[in-house]
């Protein structure tokens, strides 16, 4: 499994839109890459069965459904430490006390469900005990759910960006949505951005995207992060979290830990102050 999974992240471009695994039972993991045209499914299938022949491969129509409607009755409340995350249908019903984060169930990634997005948002409420998130970077934004959620507990800005033109206004809205101030989202690939340039040095940054890019934007995010910057790295399933590891204690970051959440890693690193 993890070798069709690298094999499909790993090519560029990659006839899938999306690409996501999960664990369906104990031992059982599935694959799922979604795509727009049956060519470009024929080729993830080629691609799935070439990196590993013992994998059944199966093409199957996504019936037009109102998912949004059927996502919102079927996305409980997500309780991250002190945050919790959900749309307005469910936000009401939450316990008294936490950091509440508007997101609706859309297009654009992070409504505090997956894996990848939980163990940002524990990891950023564990860093807060010990310091202010500051001036804040979130590289593949989504929805801005982690940006947001630092702007809630006392960012001073947050920076967003996207290679994906839809999640860039998602994130925008959501932050109107959220009544947080000086979040600023870009529509651009990687970090090499004047604007982000311009608002750094940044205190926390978050990443959570892939593997690939997560050890080519390494030198970038070295650069762009102040003295003592807290990282936040995931999109990582376990094995992957080695090479990325190492990407960035090779840039001088300092590992402080992993947490694990439902088959994925993200991890959490210091720049030397």
């Amino acid at each position: 499994m993890e070798t069709a999974w690298d094999a499909l992240a790993w090519v560029d471009p990659s006839p899938a839109g999306a690409v996501d695994a999960k664990e369906d039972a104990r031992g059982a993991w599935r694959i799922d890459a979604f795509c727009e045209t049956m060519e470009e499914a024929e080729e993830c299938v080629a691609i799935i069965q070439e990196a590993a022949p013992e994998l059944i491969a199966r093409i199957e129509e996504i019936v037009e459904r109102d998912w949004v409607t059927m996502s919102l009755e079927g996305l409980p409340p997500v309780n991250a430490g002190p945050f919790v995350v959900a749309g307005s249908h469910a936000l009401a019903k939450t316990s008294p006390g936490k950091i509440s984060v508007l997101i609706e169930a859309g297009p654009a990634f992070g409504t505090g469900h997956h894996g990848t997005t939980l163990g940002c948002l524990l990891a950023l409420a564990e860093a807060r005990r010990y310091r202010k998130p500051g001036r804040v970077l979130d590289l593949g934004t989504g929805s801005g759910v982690l940006a947001i959620a630092a702007l809630k507990v006392g960012a001073e800005l947050a920076v967003g960006s996207d290679i994906d033109r839809d999640s860039v206004f998602v994130a925008r809205e959501n932050g109107k949505k959220n009544h947080v101030s000086r979040f600023f989202v870009h529509h651009v690939r990687g970090a090499n951005n004047p604007d982000m340039r311009r608002l750094g040095p940044y205190d926390t940054v978050f990443a959570n995207i892939l593997m690939k890019p997560l050890i080519g934007l390494a030198p970038e995010i070295e650069r762009l992060s102040a003295p003592g910057a807290v990282i936040i790295l995931s999109g990582l399933l376990h094995h992957q979290a080695a090479p990325v590891r190492a990407a960035f204690e090779g840039h001088g970051m300092l590992f402080q830990k992993r947490i694990k959440r439902d088959g994925w890693s993200s991890l959490v690193f210091r720049k030397k102050a």
